[in-house]
Protein backbone atom coordinates (compact mmCIF):
# COMPACT_ATOMS: atom_id res chain seq x y z
CA UNK A 1 0.00 0.00 0.00
CA UNK A 2 1.52 3.31 -1.01
CA UNK A 3 0.72 6.79 -2.24
CA UNK A 4 1.40 8.44 -5.58
CA UNK A 5 1.40 12.21 -5.87
CA UNK A 6 -1.41 13.28 -8.21
CA UNK A 7 -1.04 16.14 -10.66
CA UNK A 8 -3.58 18.93 -10.85
CA UNK A 9 -4.52 17.94 -14.41
CA UNK A 10 -5.46 14.45 -13.27
CA UNK A 11 -7.71 15.81 -10.53
CA UNK A 12 -9.39 18.63 -12.41
CA UNK A 13 -13.16 18.75 -12.18
CA UNK A 14 -14.39 15.25 -11.48
CA UNK A 15 -12.36 14.02 -8.54
CA UNK A 16 -15.29 12.45 -6.67
CA UNK A 17 -16.54 10.68 -9.79
CA UNK A 18 -13.19 9.21 -10.78
CA UNK A 19 -11.88 8.03 -7.40
CA UNK A 20 -13.80 6.16 -4.74
CA UNK A 21 -13.00 8.23 -1.67
CA UNK A 22 -11.57 11.65 -0.94
CA UNK A 23 -9.96 12.02 2.51
CA UNK A 24 -8.60 14.98 4.44
CA UNK A 25 -7.80 15.80 8.06
CA UNK A 26 -10.68 16.22 10.48
CA UNK A 27 -11.08 19.66 12.05
CA UNK A 28 -7.60 20.71 13.25
CA UNK A 29 -7.63 23.60 15.72
CA UNK A 30 -4.78 25.56 17.31
CA UNK A 31 -4.45 23.02 20.14
CA UNK A 32 -4.93 19.88 18.04
CA UNK A 33 -1.90 17.61 17.89
CA UNK A 34 -3.27 14.64 16.00
CA UNK A 35 -6.45 13.70 14.14
CA UNK A 36 -7.88 11.05 11.86
CA UNK A 37 -8.57 11.50 8.16
CA UNK A 38 -12.26 11.77 7.29
CA UNK A 39 -14.13 11.39 4.00
CA UNK A 40 -14.96 14.52 2.06
CA UNK A 41 -18.51 14.59 0.61
CA UNK A 42 -19.21 11.20 2.16
CA UNK A 43 -22.92 11.31 1.28
CA UNK A 44 -22.49 12.95 -2.11
CA UNK A 45 -24.88 11.31 -4.63
CA UNK A 46 -22.01 11.02 -7.11
CA UNK A 47 -19.94 8.85 -4.74
CA UNK A 48 -19.88 5.35 -6.26
CA UNK A 49 -18.52 3.74 -3.12
CA UNK A 50 -21.91 3.24 -1.41
CA UNK A 51 -20.99 -0.02 0.30
CA UNK A 52 -17.41 0.69 1.29
CA UNK A 53 -16.01 -0.97 4.38
CA UNK A 54 -15.37 1.26 7.37
CA UNK A 55 -11.68 1.85 8.08
CA UNK A 56 -10.64 0.56 4.70
CA UNK A 57 -9.13 2.91 2.15
CA UNK A 58 -10.07 1.76 -1.32
CA UNK A 59 -7.47 1.49 -4.04
CA UNK A 60 -7.49 4.75 -6.04
CA UNK A 61 -8.72 6.97 -3.21
CA UNK A 62 -7.37 10.51 -2.94
CA UNK A 63 -5.96 12.16 0.18
CA UNK A 64 -5.70 15.93 0.57
CA UNK A 65 -2.67 17.16 2.56
CA UNK A 66 -2.61 20.83 3.53
CA UNK A 67 0.32 23.03 4.69
CA UNK A 68 1.80 22.21 8.11
CA UNK A 69 0.24 18.73 8.10
CA UNK A 70 2.01 15.37 8.19
CA UNK A 71 -0.09 12.53 6.76
CA UNK A 72 0.47 8.84 7.57
CA UNK A 73 -1.15 5.77 6.03
CA UNK A 74 -1.63 3.22 8.78
CA UNK A 75 -2.46 -0.43 8.13
CA UNK A 76 -3.27 -2.57 11.15
CA UNK A 77 -1.63 -0.03 13.45
CA UNK A 78 1.60 0.07 11.40
CA UNK A 79 2.75 3.03 9.32
CA UNK A 80 3.11 1.94 5.70
CA UNK A 81 3.59 5.30 3.99
CA UNK A 82 3.66 9.02 4.78
CA UNK A 83 4.14 12.46 3.33
CA UNK A 84 5.24 15.79 4.72
CA UNK A 85 4.52 17.63 1.46
CA UNK A 86 1.25 19.42 0.81
CA UNK A 87 -0.75 18.30 -2.22
CA UNK A 88 -3.11 15.58 -3.52
CA UNK A 89 -2.13 11.91 -3.21
CA UNK A 90 -3.64 8.81 -4.80
CA UNK A 91 -3.63 5.56 -2.83
CA UNK A 92 -2.13 2.62 -4.72
CA UNK A 93 -2.40 -0.66 -2.83
CA UNK A 94 -0.03 -2.31 -5.28
CA UNK A 95 2.71 0.29 -5.01
CA UNK A 96 5.72 0.29 -2.73
CA UNK A 97 5.86 3.16 -0.21
CA UNK A 98 6.88 6.43 -1.85
CA UNK A 99 7.75 8.29 1.38
CA UNK A 100 7.41 11.97 0.48
CA UNK A 101 9.55 13.30 3.34
CA UNK A 102 9.29 16.99 2.51
CA UNK A 103 11.54 19.15 4.66
CA UNK A 104 12.17 16.38 7.18
CA UNK A 105 14.63 14.50 4.94
CA UNK A 106 16.53 11.43 6.09
CA UNK A 107 15.68 11.79 9.79
CA UNK A 108 11.99 10.99 9.31
CA UNK A 109 12.80 8.07 7.03
CA UNK A 110 15.08 6.68 9.72
CA UNK A 111 12.19 6.79 12.19
CA UNK A 112 9.97 5.09 9.61
CA UNK A 113 12.49 2.28 9.13
CA UNK A 114 12.07 1.32 12.78
CA UNK A 115 8.27 0.94 12.65
CA UNK A 116 7.56 0.00 9.03
CA UNK A 117 4.99 -2.69 8.28
CA UNK A 118 6.53 -5.87 6.89
CA UNK A 119 3.46 -8.09 6.42
CA UNK A 120 0.42 -8.23 4.19
CA UNK A 121 -2.27 -5.53 4.49
CA UNK A 122 -4.74 -6.02 7.31
CA UNK A 123 -8.43 -5.14 7.27
CA UNK A 124 -8.01 -1.81 9.11
CA UNK A 125 -6.56 1.01 7.05
CA UNK A 126 -6.62 4.65 8.15
CA UNK A 127 -5.08 8.00 7.34
CA UNK A 128 -3.82 10.08 10.27
CA UNK A 129 -2.61 13.67 10.37
CA UNK A 130 -0.11 15.32 12.73
CA UNK A 131 -0.21 19.11 13.23
CA UNK A 132 3.20 20.62 12.41
CA UNK A 133 2.26 24.15 13.47
CA UNK A 134 3.54 25.70 16.69
CA UNK A 135 1.15 24.76 19.51
CA UNK A 136 0.94 28.00 21.49
CA UNK A 137 -0.50 29.29 24.75
CA UNK A 138 0.10 26.25 26.98
CA UNK A 139 -0.26 27.69 30.48
CA UNK A 140 2.03 26.83 33.38
CA UNK A 141 2.54 27.91 36.97
CA UNK A 142 5.00 26.61 39.57
CA UNK A 143 3.33 24.73 42.40
CA UNK A 144 6.26 25.16 44.81
CA UNK A 145 8.77 28.03 45.14
CA UNK A 146 11.98 27.67 43.12
CA UNK A 147 15.27 28.49 44.86
CA UNK A 148 17.41 31.13 43.16
CA UNK A 149 20.78 32.26 44.50
CA UNK A 150 21.33 35.85 43.47
CA UNK A 151 24.97 36.96 43.77
CA UNK A 152 23.91 40.63 43.75
CA UNK A 153 21.83 40.16 46.89
CA UNK A 154 24.17 37.40 48.12
CA UNK A 155 21.12 35.46 49.24
CA UNK A 156 19.07 32.38 48.41
CA UNK A 157 15.72 33.64 47.21
CA UNK A 158 12.54 31.68 46.59
CA UNK A 159 10.23 32.61 43.76
CA UNK A 160 7.22 31.40 41.81
CA UNK A 161 6.78 31.75 38.04
CA UNK A 162 3.80 31.65 35.71
CA UNK A 163 3.28 32.15 31.99
CA UNK A 164 2.80 30.20 28.77
CA UNK A 165 4.98 28.07 26.54
CA UNK A 166 4.73 26.55 23.07
CA UNK A 167 5.86 23.26 21.53
CA UNK A 168 6.48 22.04 18.00
CA UNK A 169 6.48 18.47 16.70
CA UNK A 170 9.81 17.86 14.98
CA UNK A 171 9.59 14.10 14.30
CA UNK A 172 5.94 13.17 13.57
CA UNK A 173 6.53 9.41 13.32
CA UNK A 174 8.35 9.29 16.64
CA UNK A 175 5.64 11.47 18.14
CA UNK A 176 2.93 9.11 16.83
CA UNK A 177 4.58 5.96 18.15
CA UNK A 178 5.69 7.34 21.54
CA UNK A 179 3.05 9.92 22.52
CA UNK A 180 -0.31 9.22 20.84
CA UNK A 181 -2.48 6.82 22.92
CA UNK A 182 -3.42 3.52 21.33
CA UNK A 183 -6.51 3.62 19.07
CA UNK A 184 -6.90 7.39 19.50
CA UNK A 185 -8.49 9.16 16.56
CA UNK A 186 -7.97 12.67 17.92
CA UNK A 187 -5.63 14.16 20.53
CA UNK A 188 -5.59 17.76 21.77
CA UNK A 189 -2.82 19.16 23.97
CA UNK A 190 -5.16 19.18 27.00
CA UNK A 191 -5.51 15.39 26.80
CA UNK A 192 -1.82 14.71 27.40
CA UNK A 193 -0.65 17.92 29.05
CA UNK A 194 -0.62 16.74 32.69
CA UNK A 195 2.37 14.44 32.26
CA UNK A 196 4.33 16.87 30.13
CA UNK A 197 3.45 19.86 32.30
CA UNK A 198 5.01 18.08 35.29
CA UNK A 199 8.15 17.43 33.26
CA UNK A 200 8.12 21.02 31.97
CA UNK A 201 7.93 22.45 35.50
CA UNK A 202 10.76 20.21 36.65
CA UNK A 203 12.89 21.40 33.74
CA UNK A 204 11.83 25.00 34.41
CA UNK A 205 13.27 24.77 37.91
CA UNK A 206 16.54 23.40 36.52
CA UNK A 207 16.65 26.10 33.83
CA UNK A 208 16.08 28.90 36.34
CA UNK A 209 18.82 27.44 38.55
CA UNK A 210 21.12 27.45 35.51
CA UNK A 211 20.39 31.15 35.00
CA UNK A 212 21.27 31.69 38.65
CA UNK A 213 24.58 29.85 38.18
CA UNK A 214 25.34 32.08 35.19
CA UNK A 215 25.05 35.16 37.42
CA UNK A 216 21.83 36.63 35.99
CA UNK A 217 20.11 38.88 38.53
CA UNK A 218 16.72 37.59 39.58
CA UNK A 219 15.04 40.85 38.58
CA UNK A 220 16.27 40.33 34.99
CA UNK A 221 14.80 36.84 34.53
CA UNK A 222 11.41 38.04 33.23
CA UNK A 223 13.08 40.08 30.47
CA UNK A 224 15.13 37.09 29.27
CA UNK A 225 12.43 34.86 27.79
CA UNK A 226 14.57 33.95 24.78
CA UNK A 227 17.45 32.84 26.97
CA UNK A 228 15.03 30.88 29.15
CA UNK A 229 13.68 29.11 26.04
CA UNK A 230 17.21 27.97 25.18
CA UNK A 231 17.78 26.77 28.75
CA UNK A 232 14.52 24.81 28.57
CA UNK A 233 15.44 23.24 25.25
CA UNK A 234 18.74 22.09 26.74
CA UNK A 235 16.97 20.60 29.74
CA UNK A 236 14.24 18.80 27.75
CA UNK A 237 16.04 17.83 24.53
CA UNK A 238 16.90 14.33 25.70
CA UNK A 239 13.41 13.45 26.91
CA UNK A 240 11.22 15.36 24.48
CA UNK A 241 13.07 15.80 21.21
CA UNK A 242 15.13 12.62 21.14
CA UNK A 243 12.55 10.27 22.64
CA UNK A 244 9.21 11.85 21.72
CA UNK A 245 9.82 13.94 18.61
CA UNK A 246 8.77 17.32 20.03
CA UNK A 247 10.53 20.29 21.56
CA UNK A 248 9.90 23.48 23.50
CA UNK A 249 9.89 26.35 21.02
CA UNK A 250 9.35 29.38 23.25
CA UNK A 251 8.67 30.31 26.88
CA UNK A 252 6.85 33.50 27.89
CA UNK A 253 7.10 34.41 31.57
CA UNK A 254 4.00 36.23 32.74
CA UNK A 255 5.72 37.22 35.97
CA UNK A 256 7.71 36.26 39.05
CA UNK A 257 6.67 36.55 42.67
CA UNK A 258 8.75 36.12 45.81
CA UNK A 259 7.81 34.53 49.09
CA UNK A 260 7.54 36.85 52.11
CA UNK A 261 11.03 36.23 53.51
CA UNK A 262 12.67 36.75 50.11
CA UNK A 263 10.77 40.01 49.67
CA UNK A 264 11.99 41.21 53.09
CA UNK A 265 15.61 40.32 52.24
CA UNK A 266 15.43 42.20 48.93
CA UNK A 267 13.99 45.29 50.66
CA UNK A 268 16.70 45.22 53.35
CA UNK A 269 19.44 44.88 50.72
CA UNK A 270 18.04 47.72 48.63
CA UNK A 271 17.70 50.01 51.63
CA UNK A 272 21.26 49.20 52.68
CA UNK A 273 22.54 49.96 49.18
CA UNK A 274 20.76 53.30 49.17
CA UNK A 275 22.00 54.31 52.63
CA UNK A 276 25.52 53.36 51.58
CA UNK A 277 25.47 56.51 49.44
CA UNK A 278 26.66 59.44 51.60
CA UNK A 279 24.47 61.96 49.77
CA UNK A 280 21.36 59.84 50.40
CA UNK A 281 22.30 59.45 54.07
CA UNK A 282 22.71 63.21 54.37
CA UNK A 283 19.29 63.75 52.83
CA UNK A 284 17.81 61.20 55.22
CA UNK A 285 19.35 62.97 58.27
CA UNK A 286 18.20 66.40 57.16
CA UNK A 287 14.74 65.04 56.38
CA UNK A 288 14.52 63.48 59.85
CA UNK A 289 15.41 66.83 61.42
CA UNK A 290 12.80 68.63 59.32
CA UNK A 291 10.12 66.11 60.20
CA UNK A 292 10.98 66.50 63.89
CA UNK A 293 10.66 70.28 63.72
CA UNK A 294 7.38 69.99 61.83
CA UNK A 295 6.02 67.63 64.47
CA UNK A 296 7.14 69.99 67.22
CA UNK A 297 5.39 72.93 65.58
CA UNK A 298 2.12 71.04 65.41
CA UNK A 299 2.25 69.89 69.04
CA UNK A 300 -1.12 70.67 70.62
CA UNK A 301 0.48 71.18 74.08
CA UNK A 302 2.56 74.12 72.87
CA UNK A 303 5.26 74.52 70.27
CA UNK A 304 7.65 76.26 72.70
CA UNK A 305 7.59 73.32 75.12
CA UNK A 306 8.02 70.88 72.20
CA UNK A 307 10.99 72.79 70.76
CA UNK A 308 12.55 72.93 74.24
CA UNK A 309 12.22 69.19 74.58
CA UNK A 310 13.59 68.70 71.10
CA UNK A 311 16.62 70.88 71.88
CA UNK A 312 17.28 68.99 75.10
CA UNK A 313 17.09 65.72 73.19
CA UNK A 314 19.55 66.92 70.59
CA UNK A 315 21.94 68.15 73.27
CA UNK A 316 21.64 64.85 75.09
CA UNK A 317 22.46 63.08 71.85
CA UNK A 318 25.85 64.70 71.81
CA UNK A 319 25.28 66.65 68.60
CA UNK A 320 24.43 63.53 66.58
CA UNK A 321 22.99 65.48 63.65
CA UNK A 322 26.10 67.63 63.27
CA UNK A 323 28.41 64.66 63.53
CA UNK A 324 26.37 62.64 61.04
CA UNK A 325 26.31 65.51 58.55
CA UNK A 326 30.06 66.06 58.90
CA UNK A 327 30.65 62.35 58.29
CA UNK A 328 28.43 62.34 55.23
CA UNK A 329 30.10 65.43 53.77
CA UNK A 330 33.54 63.90 54.30
CA UNK A 331 32.43 60.70 52.56
CA UNK A 332 31.03 62.63 49.58
CA UNK A 333 34.34 64.54 49.26
CA UNK A 334 36.31 61.26 49.33
CA UNK A 335 33.99 59.75 46.69
CA UNK A 336 34.41 62.80 44.49
CA UNK A 337 38.20 62.58 44.83
CA UNK A 338 38.14 58.89 43.86
CA UNK A 339 35.91 59.42 40.83
CA UNK A 340 38.05 58.99 37.72
CA UNK A 341 38.38 62.02 35.53
CA UNK A 342 37.25 61.70 31.96
CA UNK A 343 40.25 60.96 29.68
CA UNK A 344 41.38 63.50 27.12
CA UNK A 345 38.72 63.69 24.46
CA UNK A 346 36.45 61.58 26.65
CA UNK A 347 33.08 62.25 28.25
CA UNK A 348 31.11 61.15 31.29
CA UNK A 349 27.71 59.54 30.84
CA UNK A 350 24.72 60.34 33.06
CA UNK A 351 25.14 56.86 34.60
CA UNK A 352 28.64 57.85 35.82
CA UNK A 353 30.68 55.82 33.32
CA UNK A 354 33.59 57.57 31.58
CA UNK A 355 33.90 56.86 27.86
CA UNK A 356 35.91 57.74 24.77
CA UNK A 357 33.62 56.37 22.05
CA UNK A 358 30.31 57.59 20.70
CA UNK A 359 28.24 55.37 23.02
CA UNK A 360 28.44 54.61 26.74
CA UNK A 361 30.11 51.26 27.37
CA UNK A 362 27.91 50.69 30.43
CA UNK A 363 24.36 51.67 29.42
CA UNK A 364 24.66 52.31 25.67
CA UNK A 365 23.52 55.95 25.78
CA UNK A 366 24.86 58.11 22.91
CA UNK A 367 27.49 60.75 23.55
CA UNK A 368 25.71 64.07 24.19
CA UNK A 369 26.16 66.74 21.55
CA UNK A 370 28.40 69.66 22.64
CA UNK A 371 26.75 72.91 23.61
CA UNK A 372 25.97 75.14 20.64
CA UNK A 373 26.43 72.32 18.14
CA UNK A 374 24.34 71.73 15.03
CA UNK A 375 23.69 68.73 12.82
CA UNK A 376 24.55 68.93 9.13
CA UNK A 377 22.42 67.38 6.40
CA UNK A 378 25.18 64.76 5.95
CA UNK A 379 24.68 63.63 9.56
CA UNK A 380 27.86 65.11 11.06
CA UNK A 381 27.62 66.99 14.39
CA UNK A 382 29.38 70.35 13.97
CA UNK A 383 30.36 73.26 16.20
CA UNK A 384 31.80 75.77 13.71
CA UNK A 385 30.29 77.74 10.85
CA UNK A 386 31.01 75.01 8.30
CA UNK A 387 30.64 71.23 8.35
CA UNK A 388 34.09 69.52 8.65
CA UNK A 389 32.78 66.53 6.65
CA UNK A 390 31.14 68.07 3.57
CA UNK A 391 31.86 71.80 3.91
CA UNK A 392 28.22 72.90 4.03
CA UNK A 393 27.62 76.21 5.86
CA UNK A 394 25.74 76.31 9.13
CA UNK A 395 22.07 77.03 8.40
CA UNK A 396 20.72 80.35 9.59
CA UNK A 397 18.75 80.11 12.78
CA UNK A 398 15.01 80.73 12.95
CA UNK A 399 13.92 83.84 14.89
CA UNK A 400 10.99 84.79 17.08
CA UNK A 401 9.14 88.09 16.79
CA UNK A 402 9.65 90.34 19.81
CA UNK A 403 6.21 91.85 19.29
CA UNK A 404 3.92 88.78 19.00
CA UNK A 405 6.30 85.88 19.64
CA UNK A 406 5.62 84.16 16.30
CA UNK A 407 8.27 81.80 14.91
CA UNK A 408 9.70 82.84 11.52
CA UNK A 409 12.07 81.32 8.97
CA UNK A 410 15.68 82.50 9.05
CA UNK A 411 15.42 84.23 5.66
CA UNK A 412 12.30 86.23 6.59
CA UNK A 413 12.88 89.94 7.22
CA UNK A 414 9.39 90.63 8.55
CA UNK A 415 7.20 88.70 11.00
CA UNK A 416 4.68 86.52 9.19
CA UNK A 417 2.04 87.23 11.88
CA UNK A 418 2.25 90.94 12.71
CA UNK A 419 4.62 92.35 10.05
CA UNK A 420 7.17 93.71 12.53
CA UNK A 421 10.66 94.02 11.04
CA UNK A 422 13.27 91.56 12.20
Amino acid sequence: MGIIKATMSAIGGGLADQWLEVLEADNMGDNTLFTKGVKVRKNDKRNSNKKGTEDYISNGSVIHVYPNQFMMLVDGGKIVDFTAEEGYYKVDNAAAPSLFAGGFGASIKESFSRVKFGGVPSTSQKAYFVNLQEIKGIKFGTRNPISYFDSFYNAELFLRAHGTYSIKITDPIKFYTEVIPKNADRVDISAINEQYLNEFLEALGAAINSMSADGIRVSYVVSKSRELSRYMQNELDADWKELRGMEVLSVGLGGLSYDEKSREMIDIRNQGAMLGDASIREGYVQGAVARGMEAAGSNANGAAQAFMGMGMGMNAGGGFVGAASASNQAQMERDAAKAPAAPAGGWTCSCGQTNTGKFCSECGSPKPAPSGSWTCACGAVCTGKFCPECGSPRPAAEWFCTECGAKNEASAKFCSECGKRK
